[in-house]
């Protein structure tokens, strides 16, 4: 009855019932955790088969695991790779005319022995495809009729009972985002990419945008002078809050930039601070932006060099402002008027 319901669980503590939440989260770290280590050679042929691949991968499953291989479609489709979800039972009633001999079949199945799944191999087969399976019973039916199965078993689920998808999903789900990045970095997929595909999200439309659009300008530009001690700099930097500050000469022309990791690496070689200048410390050739760039220009210029700020510079090499990754990626309030919070 609802009412026995309520009252069994009436007498339990709050504590008692986040701690019983961090049992469910631990159990399926546990799992993840064993995924990643039994991640093998299988799982570097499945990407080298798909990037070769001048097809779709079309993601097959039911229940649960149909649930996950639709995430794992939009994911794929998100960072690059096309990829389309075919239901197991809508495909044995016409849809399988979406699939072409140069796709590649990916089925999920926990456990290897779903009807449903199964039955529409050898359809699949006909058509030519490559099959791929991520499932949980390498003995199984599944895993024994595939090119491929990566094994993604689980000790125990997370639910008390054992019974209900909780780790094995999520495991299915890990493994399925590791195939979609491992993917867009092998195919060079970038964030002029992603805003080509993105157009109407708030990130799309930030990396549609110009430099100008979400830089840092005027009085919180952190800015220290040429010739001014090391002192003043960490303040600056401290201040800002950017993690870095731009060194200006005479009419605010750039010399150089000093960020957080200048900072650190002078500590760890044991530099007195009191006894030196910012030319002592600073990048004197650091890498610009215009404001007149395409935010996502910027974005691919911070990921090739590894540094999280720019400094926004105009023809005559003039400081007008500095753009942080933050204010690309969505920190703070935006808005095309020229100004991010």
């Amino acid at each position: 009855m609802p009412g026995e319901s309520t009252a069994a669980t009436a007498g339990q503590s709050e504590q008692d019932l986040v701690q019983k939440a961090r049992q469910v989260i631990h159990a399926e770290a546990r799992e993840l955790l064993q995924m990643a280590e039994r991640l093998d050679e299988k799982f570097a042929a499945m990407v080298q088969m798909i990037a070769a691949s001048k097809g779709r991968l079309i993601v097959s499953g039911i229940g649960k695991s149909g649930i996950i291989g639709r995430k794992i479609v939009a994911t794929l489709n998100s960072t690059g790779s096309h990829s389309l979800f075919l239901h197991p039972v809508e495909a044995m009633h016409g849809d399988l005319g979406v699939v072409r001999p140069d796709d590649i079949f990916l089925a999920l199945s926990a456990g290897g022995e779903t009807d449903e799944l199964n039955s529409l191999l050898p359809s699949i087969r006909v058509q030519g495809c490559p099959i791929i399976a991520f499932c949980g019973d390498l003995k199984s039916h599944l895993a024994r009729q595939c090119d491929l199965a990566i094994d993604v078993s689980v000790t125990s689920e997370a639910c008390p009972l054992g019974l209900v998808p909780t780790a094995s999903t999520t495991v299915m789900l890990a493994v399925g985002d590791a195939l979609a990045v491992v993917l867009s970095e092998k195919m060079k997929f970038k964030s002029d990419d992603f805003r080509r595909i993105h157009p109407g999200g708030l990130l799309g439309k930030r990396l549609a945008s110009r430099v100008a659009d979400l830089m840092v300008t005027g009085s919180r530009v952190p800015l220290v002078q040429a010739g001014a001690r090391m002192q003043d700099a960490v303040a600056a930097i401290d201040s800002g809050g950017l993690g870095a500050v731009l060194v200006v000469g005479g009419g605010r022309k750039l010399t150089g930039i000093i960020t957080d990791g200048d900072i650190r690496r002078m500590v760890v070689r044991r530099r007195p601070i009191e006894n030196l200048y910012v030319e002592d410390v600073m990048s004197d050739r650091p890498h610009t932006v215009t404001p007149e760039a395409p935010s996502y220009d910027a974005l691919n210029m911070m990921e090739l060099h590894q540094v999280t700020v720019l400094p926004v510079t105009d023809s005559a090499h003039v400081a007008v402002g500095i753009v942080h990754l933050h204010d690309i990626l969505g920190k703070g309030a935006f808005n095309f008027s020229g100004s991010a919070g």
